[in-house]
């Protein structure tokens, strides 16, 4: 391939372009918001008009419903803040809530409990809760500002807790907004002192968790970048599911290559594979990932959701 240009050698490339995925959602999505006659902005066919129309987001007026009453409910409490591009057809939050939302208002999570035991991951055991946005300022002594907060929670009267992380066209976990907004300059204070960390200053206990489940010796832990800097929402949220002793799982579509991607000879790449490597042993069994389109095929195949997960597919693009 010496005698190749970029363009001839960007073509034998053997992962699929995160671009392409992207392109293939945005289409779908426009197609859908135009079929269904929704005002949406000027130059995105793909997104609505404005975040205040992000009820026409939702496929089932009682699963917008529902999300009204529980964001009303937590008015004035930390739980379930709506994001701001809530109104985006490509919003992870308004995806996981008409697929995952609408299992919870017709109260049947058994397609969800089928592909997480086919997963490895128990399914907790008891009377069964789903709720949105769940958080808990004690884990990281949160004390002010937006405590880390996981999309679904499913907990067990008895036993058990699956913490889920939604996924749809997102290219990372975020990274940390004390680097981003310039006042670190990403050393990793495991290995250069905690002194330069202002995170560790204000009392937060990322790192004393970090510490206290191993992830500061595999390499990613301990090496002289701070892992928060590019991974800080992984970190967070693992951890998150390890203290309050349940299960961490990502739910993330099949076709975005930012999280998983297979090249043409097999081989597996990605930022999943890539963090699992930064997990002590003693936990890889309680992370894990499921697609969405594994949940989209164990819905199909229940026979009792087709009122609505036709257009659910339809609305993403899955065939």
């Amino acid at each position: 391939m010496d005698d190749m240009n970029s363009r001839q050698l960007a073509r034998t490339w053997p992962f699929k372009r995160y671009k392409a995925f992207e392109r293939e959602l945005r289409n779908a999505a426009s197609g859908w918001f135009s079929q269904k006659g929704l005002a949406t902005h000027s130059r995105m066919g793909y997104c609505l008009k404005s975040l205040d129309l992000w009820p026409q987001n939702i496929i089932c007026p009682d699963v917008a419903e529902y999300i009204k009453n529980e964001h009303e409910r937590n008015l004035g409490k930390d739980s379930f803040p709506l994001h701001k591009y809530l109104h985006h057809g490509l919003s992870s939050q308004a995806m996981v809530f008409n697929l995952v939302g609408t299992l919870i208002v017709k109260k049947d999570l058994e397609p969800l409990r089928i592909i997480m035991e086919e997963a490895g991951i128990p399914w907790p055991t008891g009377e069964i809760t789903a709720g949105f946005e769940y958080d808990d300022r004690a884990v990281f002594n949160e004390d002010s500002g937006q405590p880390t907060s996981v999309d679904l929670a499913i907990s067990g009267e008895e036993t058990g807790r699956i913490f889920i992380e939604a996924k749809l066209v997102e290219r990372e976990f975020g990274g940390c907004s004390v680097f981003s907004g310039g006042d670190c300059d990403g050393k990793n204070p495991a290995s250069y002192g905690f002194e330069g960390c202002y995170l560790q200053h204000i009392g937060r206990k990322y790192w004393e968790r970090m510490n206290e489940f191993g992830f500061g010796e595999p390499p990613l832990g301990s090496g002289p970048l701070c892992p928060f800097v590019s991974y800080y929402q992984f970190f967070r949220e693992v951890l998150f599911a390890l203290k309050k002793d349940g299960y961490f799982v990502l739910l993330h579509d099949e076709r975005n290559p930012a999280f998983l991607k297979v090249s043409t000879d097999g081989k597996e790449s990605g930022l999943w594979p890539f963090l699992i490597e930064s997990v002590p042993s003693e936990y890889a069994n309680r992370i894990g990932r499921v697609t969405i389109q594994k949940l989209v095929s164990a819905i199909d195949g229940s026979g009792r959701h087709h009122d609505w997960i036709s257009e659910f597919k339809q609305k993403y693009g899955i065939e």
